[in-house]
């Protein structure tokens, strides 16, 4: 996700200080936010007029500490992403917003861990978030409006349109959608109908554009499995937790488009 953000700001002519935890993973990241702006540009995701901004990799959050905003797109580990989240916020001055792209923790928790909660805001980002227009903005309980008026304005900047939601686990998208991932992947595990046959039918009768399986793939299976776990454990409810199909999926390697195989075979691992 960190990379599809870093395609979208790109493309919308906003530079780019993209920090990652390797140089063979800083290295694919160019390759792949290169691929991604091509794609983005050939699909008219990005003003024709519009210069591409500059990118910059580098292996120390500390070369963000002049930057407008910072984004936090980590893996969906509560306490990995609060510890990014502690780090940050001691890295930038005041006044610089945080946006953590979580997609269910609440901004609540991971305000416990920054130094000035006013400022940490989450956005849910959808995948490719440089075709997807619409995004999930969370204010926290300690969110400014300082924070959000700053937030908004990227985000407006970035072609974004944008809903505003009250802060809870999984939010709204994640919510509704994780679970009912979830019920598919139970439903193929029960032998009622084939991945295709649930996908077809989503699509068909109900309008999903892709089907919940096949977007299951491209969230990745790991990190959708994580997200399903943290929902039951914050809200309660036992019926959350991923299903025994999917476990054995992530326990294989199967993750999705990202490993080549998940619930769809792609054929080649896609980098």
């Amino acid at each position: 996700m960190g990379r599809n953000i870093t395609a979208l700001a790109l493309g919308r002519g906003v530079d780019v200080v993209l920090v990652d935890v390797s140089a063979d993973v800083l290295e694919s990241a160019r390759a792949e936010v290169a691929q991604l702006l091509r794609h983005g540009q050939f699909m008219g995701a990005f003003p024709a007029s519009q210069a591409t901004g500059t990118l910059t990799t580098t292996l120390s959050s500390g070369d963000v500490a002049d930057a407008d905003v910072v984004i936090e797109a980590i893996t969906e580990d509560a306490a990995l992403k609060a510890q990014v989240m502690a780090d940050l916020s001691g890295t930038v001055p005041a006044g610089v917003p945080l946006i953590t792209n979580t997609s269910g923790i609440p901004i609540a928790e991971l305000a416990k861990s920054v130094r000035r909660p006013a400022e940490l805001a989450g956005v849910h980002f959808m995948n490719p978030s440089y075709l997807i227009e619409m995004v999930e903005v969370v204010r926290g309980p300690r969110t400014g409006e300082d924070a959000m008026a700053a937030i908004l304005s990227l985000l407006g900047r970035l072609g974004r349109k944008t809903v505003v939601v009250r802060d809870a686990p999984g939010f709204v998208t994640s919510r509704l959608l994780h679970p009912m991932i979830n019920e598919a992947a139970r439903i193929v595990a029960e032998g009622t109908a084939s991945v295709e046959a649930v996908d077809q039918l989503m699509h068909g009768c109900l309008g999903h554009p892709t089907g919940p399986l096949r977007t299951a793939d491209l969230i990745g299976l790991d990190n959708l499995a994580d997200a399903l776990r943290l929902l039951a454990e914050r809200t309660g409810n036992p019926t959350f937790e991923p299903c025994e199909l999917l476990l054995e999926k992530v326990r294989r390697g199967d993750l999705g488009r990202k490993t080549g195989r998940g619930f769809y075979n792609y054929g080649e691992v896609l980098s």
